[in-house]
């Protein structure tokens, strides 16, 4: 399936998605309840002085553009790991779980070909079929 060979940067940075997609899903969450809400304004400084919140509209909008650019970027990440990963047949998605959901990291390759029984070639073979996948997703591919 895979065509071109990514550079090792690109695989490095897909694999690092793939790592804290969970965390990524979490902050998804806490970001659009921040953005809908607000964030949480307890004052717990009563009289100690000012906060260190902007107070500004303009400084206030900025940090606003920040949260919504993080979010989009998340977002945008998390739907190309989703959807790479429910086309996926059940063997590679058990790859991905063992190798980059379970916490904390009990398996080698040599492990997790064992465990799929399959062989490492094998396993590093899909690992590079699915992180091509993703980064294609992301555009992250000269392709």
């Amino acid at each position: 399936m895979q065509k071109v060979k990514l550079p090792k940067n690109i695989v490095r940075y897909v694999e690092h998605n793939l790592y804290y997609y969970h965390e990524y899903l979490r902050d998804i969450e806490r970001l659009r309840k921040d953005i809908l809400y607000g964030r949480d304004n307890n004052d717990e400084n009563v009289g100690g002085g000012r906060g260190n919140l902007p107070s500004s509209p303009t400084e206030q909008r900025a940090i606003e553009l920040v949260t919504h650019r993080r979010l989009e970027k998340l977002e945008r990440v998390t739907h190309a790991i989703k959807t790479v990963y429910e086309a996926l047949p059940d063997e590679k998605r058990k790859l991905i779980k063992l190798k980059y959901w379970t916490r904390p990291q009990r398996y080698t390759w040599d492990g997790i070909a064992e465990h799929l029984c399959v062989t490492r070639i094998t396993c590093l073979r899909w690992r590079n079929e699915i992180v091509y996948a993703i980064a294609e997703l992301l555009g992250e591919t000269d392709a």
